[in-house]
């Protein structure tokens, strides 16, 4: 990073990695000092233990007393940057670093809620929270839809999903989140043309506005959906030709009649075998007249019913490739998980329409960009080593998980401000933390 050309960075020390991955975010931004806001709140989230809000962002880089709290304010209020543009930008990094050269995309779709309270909070809602207690599920706050590239990390037997595009819900009466979803898979489409993109989701992402050209989607599908055969062939007659063919029965008997056959699934970190069933079919009431596949799955030992029903669009992929997609789904699970409880994203309490559009996107990224940092730059086959000496009972873990790579990254910026220190120009106030961190040790 060029500290002439991000004048507010000149007084912070970050490690070469690090600052070479923010530098392929520079782009984005229009002027200079508004990248140099970005990655010093971005630097800031990940060095932060304790409440992230704005400020504690700032705090989190040592630099309060240089840099004003109203600017890392107005970074999210009134700086001009597009949150598209920044995780396109992130997407790409992704694409070029943790995906094969010419492999289709892989796109988890979901929503999840950030409880907020206040009269004047843009956007927020009473509405569905999955997280909830209790039999109603509701919840106050900002619900968005979350869309993110599933990928496979060499040292880990599970996908992971990195959010990367998002949209906010503005209430009833405006486009849903399978609306906005749609909206999110046009924009990848335009971005990576070259690559085919499948998009999964749960059993609420279903619908027309999910059938975005040259994508693909599949979902759960609800034991009373209706399925058709495809359309028949044209009779040559006058009159509209049908769009769709008889009305084929239920699920359970349309598993009683189907040819299973078994198969080998990788799917939540393990490998499976599983019986399955395709159908090529029409869910006319969610998908009009797009041509899809019925998939039921159950063990190979079962003799009647199914465990798992999905529905697909994509008729080229095999059955188990279809299994193994919908498995790659609950990645974005613990993908916003990570994010609420570790990285603390929604803890910043913005009421204005252009901060609470743009600061819950902001953190999602910074957390992607620390998975890309660690698969890139930072893993090493010793991490788990110290863990295990510290804390024994993790003797079974052999991967590493989101917080062992936040937890890496935070050592690095930490080593980072003793050793970029000049001899001529020691940083007192680094010597003194670390004095104060020794004398706590020994007492």
């Amino acid at each position: 990073m060029d500290s002439q050309s991000s004048p507010m960075l000149q007084a912070l020390t970050l490690p070469a990695s690090w600052r070479m991955l923010l530098e392929n975010l520079r782009p984005v931004f229009a002027r200079s000092s508004t990248f140099g806001l970005f990655a010093l709140l971005a630097t800031g989230l990940v060095a932060r233990t304790t409440r992230r809000t704005v400020v504690g962002m700032l705090a989190g880089t040592g630099m309060a007393a240089v840099i004003s709290f109203h600017s890392a304010c107005r970074f999210f209020s009134h700086h001009v940057w597009d949150p598209d543009r920044l995780g396109l930008a992130v997407a790409r990094l992704i694409v070029t670093r943790l995906l094969p050269a010419h492999a289709p995309i892989t796109v988890a779709v979901d929503d999840t809620l950030f409880r907020r309270w206040g009269k004047k909070v843009h956007h927020a809602f009473w509405t569905h929270d999955g997280a909830a207690q209790g039999p109603s599920k509701l919840g106050r706050g900002n619900r968005w839809v979350v869309a993110g590239i599933v990928v496979r990390l060499p040292f880990h037997s599970h996908p992971v999903c990195l959010p990367i595009l998002f949209r906010l819900w503005a209430g009833k009466g405006t486009a849903s989140p399978v609306e906005l979803a749609g909206e999110i898979l046009t924009v990848l489409v335009d971005a990576f043309p070259d690559r085919g993109i499948h998009a999964v989701g749960d059993a609420a992402y279903h619908g027309t506005p999910l059938l975005v050209p040259d994508t693909t989607i599949t979902t759960r599908l609800p034991t009373n959906a209706a399925l058709y055969a495809p359309a028949p062939p044209r009779t040559g007659r006058r009159g509209r030709p049908a769009k769709k063919g008889a009305r084929l029965p239920g699920l359970a008997a349309l598993a009683e009649a189907a040819v299973w056959f078994t198969v080998t699934a990788h799917r939540y970190g393990r490998t499976d075998t599983v019986a399955i069933a395709v159908t090529d079919c029409l869910w006319y009431g969610a998908f009009g007249d797009a041509a899809g596949r019925l998939v039921l799955v159950r063990e190979p030992d079962a003799t009647t019913g199914y465990d798992l029903a999905l529905f697909t669009t994509d008729r080229d992929g095999t059955g188990e490739h279809l299994v193994e997609r919908y498995a790659e789904r609950w990645s974005i699970e613990p993908a916003n998980a990570t994010a609420k409880q570790l990285l603390g994203v929604g803890q910043a309490r913005n009421r204005v329409p252009r901060a609470v559009e743009r600061t819950v996107p902001f953190g999602f990224l910074v957390q992607s960009l620390v998975v890309v940092w660690y698969a890139t730059y930072g893993y090493h086959r010793d991490d788990l080593a110290g863990r295990h000496a510290a804390e024994p009972w993790y003797g079974q873990k052999t991967e590493p998980a989101f917080e062992d790579m936040l937890a890496k990254l935070r050592r690095t910026l930490v080593a980072a401000r003793f050793t970029g220190v000049r001899p001529a120009q020691p940083d007192l106030h680094n010597y003194r933390d670390f004095e104060l961190a020794c004398a706590a040790a020994a007492a």
